[in-house]
């Protein structure tokens, strides 16, 4: 749906047209389920936030002052029924198959960068990462397959573009910190069995960081043949 097609369909939906309405939702229910699923790792959770965001959308249509703005308005939404859902629920470990129903979100912007051989391990990285940062990636990555701008990024997590700079950058040098500890788990470093001892086997922010130092100090983990994300600022 180009800009001038969404624009004219906003305004007869708010208008009270039941058609504009229904192409409007048709039209963007796709990008809500990829922010959606990409930001809860294709949990069991997501048709019930994709519906809650366009029910909200829906009901609260009549406030948008601006069509042009309907889809960062949209995504901003989308946004904060992800992080009502986090708040709502006691932090659990993804299930272990976590990683294989994530990649079928994460493998069309992979595609786009080119890294197809790495689709498994970034799918498999993002399971370290903490909700803020799998949050921020879910719309980061739609800014690089061309579905997002960056002022709609920005607006989403309401901030400045220049903030928002800061933070797509942290997060990927956490997610590439991420991918380093796949490779490391996945390979026979002798100096990684000590720091995994107590490991209980399941991905997460809070156990990152031990691994993580020990790459960063560690040769043979260091990743030397290393293939970075594309740099998007």
């Amino acid at each position: 749906m180009d800009t001038r097609q969404w624009r004219s369909t906003v305004a007869a939906a708010q208008a009270g047209d039941r058609q504009a309405l229904d192409e409007l939702v048709a039209g963007w229910l796709p990008l809500v389920y990829n922010i959606v699923g990409r930001a809860l790792g294709g949990h069991a959770d997501v048709d019930d936030v994709v519906q809650e965001t366009m029910l909200r959308a829906v009901d609260n249509l009549g406030t948008l002052r601006d069509p042009d703005s309907f889809r960062s308005w949209l995504v901003a939404i989308a946004m904060r029924q992800i992080r009502d859902r986090a708040r709502r629920r006691r932090p659990e470990p993804l299930p272990a198959d976590a990683g294989d129903r994530a990649a079928d979100f994460v493998e069309l912007t992979v595609l786009r960068l080119q890294l197809e051989g790495q689709r498994r391990e970034v799918a498999k990285a993002v399971r370290w990462l903490d909700d803020e940062d799998r949050q921020l990636l879910s719309l980061w990555w739609l800014e690089v397959a061309g579905e997002l701008t960056r002022r709609e990024l920005a607006a989403a997590l309401g901030v400045t573009r220049q903030h928002a700079a800061v933070r797509v950058q942290r997060m990927k040098a956490r997610l590439e910190v991420a991918r380093g500890i796949v490779r490391a788990l996945e390979g026979s470093c002798p100096e990684l069995e000590p720091v995994t001892a107590r490991w209980d086997g399941r991905p997460g922010s809070v156990w990152r960081k031990r691994p993580a130092r020990h790459i960063r100090g560690w040769a043979y983990c260091s990743g030397v043949d290393d293939v970075p994300l594309v740099n998007v600022a």
